[in-house]
C-alpha cells in the first residue's frame, strides 16, 4: 500500500500534540479520488479538532481544506480526470502527501488561478462568500461591521462587503493591520487598542444608528461590543471565536437591545450539496482568476513546522493566510 507524510494530532491539546507520521493512504474506492497535495491551508477549525472543542477521537489526520492534482480515480467517478487540478474545503484529513476525497467534494481550479492560491481561498472565500450572501445578504447601502479586518475571513469580508455596495467598518489591533484593510476598501478602521468602546466608536460612525450586520470571528472578547454596535433588528453573525467561546447567554436581552438576531452558522450546512458547493467555491475562484478579489498568503511552513504556524495564527500574529506545504 502506498505511504504518505501527514500531520498528526497525537492527542488534545495545544500545538505540541502535532506530529508528522507516515500513514497508509489506500487506493480510491468508488466515487473516490486520491490526489496529490500541493498545499494545505491553516484555519481555526483546526484549533477547535485539536483541542477538543469538536470532539474527533485521536490520533488522527489533521486539516480541512487544500488543493492539489489528480492522480487517480475510483469507479464511477465523472467530472474529474487524472491530472485535473481542484481545491477543496471541510475535509478532514487534508494535511499530508497525499489524500482521498469523495469526487463530489472537490471545486475545479481556473488556470488562472495558482494551486498555493486556491488552497488559501477555499474555507475562509466560501465562508466570506455564504456569510454576505446568504447569512445576512449584504445589500447597497448596509452598513457592515467586520471584525479581525486584516485577518484572513476578514480581509475577503471587507472586499466582498465593498463589491455589494456596503459601507465597511473593520477593527484590527495595529495601525499596520488598519491599513491593510482600507487598502481593501474598508470605509472605517477601529483600532481598538486604541479606543475603550469600540460599540461607541460605531455608534458615533453611523451616526448613532449601529450597524445592519456585524460579521465576528472572534467570539468572547467582542460578542457584547458587537451586540450594542447593531441596529434594531440588526443581525450578528458569530462565525467563529479565535478569543475563546461566547458564555451561556440569556435570549432575552437580544428583545429589549432592539430586537435582534445572532445566528451561529458553520460553512458545512452552506455547501451540504454539490450544486451549492460549486457555486461557492466557484465564484470566489472566479473573482480571484478575475482581479476582483485579492487573497493574501502570508506565511508558508512544512509540516514539520506546523506548530509554528499554528502559534502564530492563534497568537495573533498574522494577517491573511498561512499554508502549510507538505
Amino acid at each position: 500500500m502506498t505511504t504518505t507524510t501527514a500531520l498528526v494530532v497525537t492527542r488534545n491539546g495545544g500545538p505540541e500534540v502535532l506530529e508528522v507520521q507516515q500513514r497508509e493512504v489506500p487506493e480510491p474506492g468508488a466515487g473516490e479520488v486520491r490526489v496529490r497535495v500541493g498545499a494545505c491551508g491553516v484555519n481555526f477549525i483546526d484549533v477547535y479538532q485539536r483541542e477538543g472543542v469538536y470532539p474527533i477521537p485521536t490520533p488522527f489526520v489533521v486539516g480541512s481544506e487544500a488543493a492539489g492534482v489528480v492522480e487517480s480515480v475510483g469507479e464511477g467517478v465523472t467530472g474529474v480526470a487524472v491530472g485535473d487540478r481542484v481545491a477543496w474545503a471541510m475535509h478532514l484529513g487534508s494535511f499530508a502527501g497525499l489524500a482521498v476525497l469523495p469526487a463530489a467534494a472537490l471545486v475545479p481550479v481556473p488556470d488562472a488561478v495558482d494551486t498555493e492560491t486556491a488552497a488559501a481561498a477555499m474555507l475562509q472565500g466560501m465562508t466570506a462568500h455564504y456569510l454576505v450572501t446568504s447569512t445576512y445578504a449584504v445589500q447597497p447601502g448596509d452598513r457592515v461591521l467586520v471584525h479581525a479586518a486584516a485577518g484572513g475571513v476578514g480581509q475577503l469580508l471587507v472586499q466582498m462587503a465593498k463589491e455589494r455596495g456596503a459601507t465597511v467598518i473593520g477593527t484590527a489591533g495595529t495601525d499596520a493591520k488598519a491599513d491593510k484593510a482600507r487598502a481593501l476598501g474598508a470605509d472605517h478602521v477601529i483600532n481598538y487598542r486604541q479606543v475603550t468602546d469600540v460599540a461607541a466608536a460605531v455608534r458615533e460612525l453611523t451616526v448613532g444608528v449601529g450597524v445592519d450586520v456585524v460579521y465576528d470571528g472572534v467570539g468572547k472578547d467582542t460578542f457584547e461590543g458587537s451586540l450594542a454596535s447593531l441596529r434594531p433588528r440588526g443581525m450578528l453573525a458569530l462565525f467563529g471565536a479565535a478569543s475563546g467561546q461566547v458564555p451561556p447567554f440569556d435570549l432575552q436581552r437580544l428583545n429589549p437591545a432592539g430586537s435582534l438576531f445572532v445566528t451561529r452558522p458553520t460553512l458545512g450546512h452552506y455547501v451540504s450539496d454539490r450544486e451549492e458547493l460549486l457555486w461557492r467555491g466557484g465564484e470566489v475562484l472566479d473573482a480571484i482568476a478575475q482581479g476582483r478579489l485579492h487573497v493574501e498568503v502570508s506565511g508558508r511552513y512544512p509540516l514539520a513546522d506546523a506548530g509554528m504556524a499554528y502559534r502564530d495564527l492563534e497568537g495573533r500574529r498574522t494577517t491573511g493566510k498561512l499554508l502549510l506545504i507538505p
